[in-house]
């Protein structure tokens, strides 16, 4: 434990799970801790306002401080953007702005693997934790995945291991992160209505590897353009991976079966294709990344194998719910973006009936439409961004869609719909922000709406 920290004034801003995993972290450290929200008091959990109050923890809810210039750092939660004034006005004044992420990196202790990509971080993510706890590694899954890093930061020791799930939004505000191994899985169009630009997010999703030395490794997607141009930049050792083609190096498919060529040149075959129980072209390039994650982190090929041939996946990912009447119901309500969902339309066996919709991220819709190739045969629309999908489906011709106004009539209508044999697949294209706290919330709604069909 560094505590760099100590009697200093910091800002902590979002009281959501990684604000208050900061503020607890950093009030062990002795700091001079503030916090900040644009939720008012009455907003507040009461019991997370007391225990501010029981250690003389300035609160701002619902305004900003008036002296931002006092503070030596600003802490930002990652749904905190760093355009704020209040926090802009900070930064000219000299103040650091910094994320969880970057604190929790300076204080704690461990060697960090650090993932990221538009989609499949938090099945690799899981997957490659899977892996290192296989093999008796001290093990902690933190990140993005939901258990915030500073949380496990002060726990861990030099023999820890940090398996970090890394969005665009805790990288953008890291400054000396410095991950062991880093790895992009893919990159294209997502939170452009935080980023701006295509060049923002990828910039941000670049900082994952931006302090990495030679002695160090960067696992990239080498069937992805973007991946293998970001990595031109890198400093790092870069290990590659294909699902399509065979390469000189690194992890790739080979008759079938999931190989590694290491810098020896040797071949080391892990398992069949086949063999994986999680479903989808994709999500055999997320199990590439976790064996070249693991397996230049060290750990033996077959523990690697074993594991791959065990894991069943994530919760809330193509996740099986329930066949009610012969109807099969899917939970992908980690599916927030239109890329992610055609991945999962493309795993799932037609005819689908599909449930999208949500919060607008700025993202376009033509991809997913033009995806349903004959696959997607209803289409049921919930959300701030069901009008958008609509007027998109109907410029490109599919006119089968109805329109609901929440989840319940979405299950329901779905069902009354299918035939014996049709999936319904929630995959909503869509962040979940405008009538759930989080996907996950999403999900549990949709499996509790199943259940109701099933009478269980």
């Amino acid at each position: 434990m560094k505590n760099i920290v100590k009697n200093k004034k910091v800002l902590i801003i979002g009281m959501g799970k990684s604000g208050i995993a900061a503020t607890q972290a950093l009030l062990k450290l002795e700091a001079q801790i503030s916090v900040q929200d644009t939720k008012r008091p009455e907003q507040i959990d009461p019991q997370l306002i007391s225990f501010l109050k029981g250690k003389n923890v300035k609160c701002y809810f619902g305004c900003v401080p008036e002296n931002i210039g006092e503070y030596h750092m600003l802490i930002l939660s990652p749904g905190v953007s760093v355009d704020l004034n209040f926090i802009a006005e900070a930064k000219e004044k000299g103040v650091e702005i910094i994320g969880e992420l970057e604190i929790a990196y300076r204080i704690g202790q461990g060697k960090y693997i650090a993932i990221t990509g538009t989609n499949g971080k938090t099945t690799t993510t899981t997957l490659a934790g899977e892996i290192f706890k296989a093999a008796k590694r001290k093990t902690y899954v933190v990140g993005n995945i939901g258990v915030a890093v500073i949380s496990m930061a002060l726990t861990a020791d030099d023999d820890s291991w940090l398996v970090t799930e890394t969005s665009s939004f805790q990288l953008e505000t890291t400054n000396d992160f410095k991950p062991e191994i880093s790895a992009i899985l893919n990159i294209t169009p997502d939170h452009m209505d935080r980023h701006k630009t295509m060049e923002n997010y990828e910039a941000a999703k670049a900082k994952i590897f931006e302090n990495q030395t030679e002695d160090q490794y960067l696992v990239i997607n080498d069937d992805d353009p973007e991946c293998v141009k970001l990595a031109q930049k890198a400093e790092a050792k870069v290990v590659p991976f294909s699902r399509k083609k065979q390469l000189h190096f690194g992890i790739f498919v080979k008759d079938g079966n999931i190989v590694i060529k290491n810098e020896k040149q040797e071949i080391i075959e892990i398992c069949a294709v086949s063999e994986l129980r999680i479903p989808g072209a994709h999500n055999v390039e997320n199990a590439l990344a976790a064996v070249g994650i693991s397996y230049f982190a060290g750990i033996e090929p077959e523990i690697i194998r074993n594991t791959l041939k065990e894991f069943l996946g994530v919760e809330h990912r193509l996740e099986y719910v329930d066949t009610v009447d012969g109807v099969r119901f899917v939970n992908d309500s980690k599916g927030t973006n239109a890329e992610s969902s055609i991945k999962a339309i493309e795993a799932v066996d037609a005819p689908i009936i599909l449930i999208a919709g949500g919060y607008d991220k700025g993202g376009e819709f033509d991809e997913l439409i033009n995806a349903f190739n004959g696959k997607v045969k209803q289409l049921l629309l919930i959300g701030k961004t069901a009008e958008k999908i609509k007027q998109t489906a109907e410029k490109l011709g599919f006119s089968d869609y109805i329109v609901c106004n929440n989840l319940d009539e979405c299950v329901r209508r779905s069902f009354e719909i299918a035939n014996p044999g049709d999936t319904v697949l929630l995959s909503p294209a869509c962040a979940s922000w405008d009538m759930y706290t989080c996907f996950e919330q999403r999900g549990e709604h949709f499996k509790s709406c199943v259940k109701g069909l099933s009478g269980a």
